[in-house]
């Protein structure tokens, strides 16, 4: 199977007055046609900044893209003019924010916003980029196509605000789509119903597709493989059984344990000790160490190698290695 896209040791530092922030620190992964990869994490682990930086949208001038490689179809993105970018973001990769209502703008219809990267990215004329819009609304499941495109966002549920952003990152038929805590937003029910949705889409379009959340239920539900961040790296990947049933890093393990357990009577759910470290001011050694019960000594003071102990499966763990 073609990998469509591939993330060769990204970083991206913001320069700060007070030091530099790496939000990403060499990140490396790839997702193949019809694949689906599940990014997760705690908050401020990278998963965003990691997102905006394959559509070279890193708030500049702090915000930078330091090294590394993004190839999609061949091609390495980070190479590429501003100018070629905006013709390659919607046509090529989208993505779908996690708060519907900043994605969309007040003030214009959302048969103008949906028409406008299909007359942009495809060349088609106002009245054929509109029929089109109408169009992708259905397959989106809206009701009454004809009747929202002359409606602005604030009469739209959250969920149906949901599916027109996803109906936009969809209107170019892009090759890669990211959506970033797609459900946040959203109630359970509208979750379920929303990722029913995606699914179905992606299965029709063959994309790949990154799925950014910190909700393992959404991974288990839709994602092929799991890529675990925490400050800035990939700690653990692998496929979704592998994941679940023989997760090896600490970390890892830590954020299962926190799931509430259906089949147990616990009175306290268990949770990760401390804080998530400071990206502007990285301990040595493993970053994780700090907080990790089962840390050694080299793992306060040397940076863990990458490890492979089955096939598809890598971390960055000293248990591993001494193992």
């Amino acid at each position: 199977m073609n990998n469509t896209l591939e993330v060769k040791d990204l970083k991206t530092h913001f320069f700060t007055r007070s030091g530099v922030v790496k939000a990403v620190d060499g990140v490396s992964f790839h997702v193949a046609e019809g694949e689906t990869l599940g990014i997760v994490g705690e908050s401020g682990s990278g998963k965003s900044i990691t997102c905006l930086s394959l559509l070279r949208l890193v708030p500049p001038p702090a915000g930078r893209i330091v090294s590394g490689e993004v190839i999609l179809n061949g091609e390495d993105l980070l190479s590429k003019s501003i100018k070629e970018m905006r013709k390659i973001r919607g046509a090529e990769i989208s993505m779908i924010l996690q708060d519907p209502m900043t994605s969309l703008n007040p003030v214009f219809t959302i048969g103008n916003q949906l028409s406008e990267p299909i007359m942009i990215h495809q060349g088609l004329d106002k009245k054929s980029a509109w029929e089109k819009a109408k169009e992708m609304l259905t397959r989106v499941k809206i009701p009454l196509p004809e009747i929202r495109v002359g409606e602005y966002p604030h009469q739209m549920s959250g969920g149906m605000r949901q599916r027109i952003v996803g109906a936009m990152a969809l209107s170019c038929q892009p090759k890669l789509l990211i959506a970033d805590e797609p459900t946040t937003a959203l109630d359970v029910t509208i979750q379920a119903q929303f990722l029913q949705l995606l699914q179905s889409i992606q299965k029709e379009f063959r994309l790949a597709l990154i799925v950014v959340t910190h909700d393992f239920g959404i991974v288990a539900k839709i994602c092929d493989r799991v890529a675990v961040m925490y400050a800035g790296k990939m700690v653990e990947t692998a496929p979704i059984r592998e994941i679940f049933n023989n997760p090896r890093h600490p970390y890892t393990r830590a954020l299962m344990n926190s799931l509430p357990k259906m089949d147990k009577n616990l009175k306290r759910l268990h949770s990760i000790k401390g804080q998530p470290p400071d990206l502007g001011n990285l301990p040595p050694g493993c970053s994780f160490a700090p907080r990790c019960t089962e840390a050694l000594k080299i793992c306060l003071e040397e940076i863990p190698p990458e490890s492979i102990p089955a096939e598809g499966h890598s971390l960055s763990c000293w248990l591993a290695v001494q193992r």
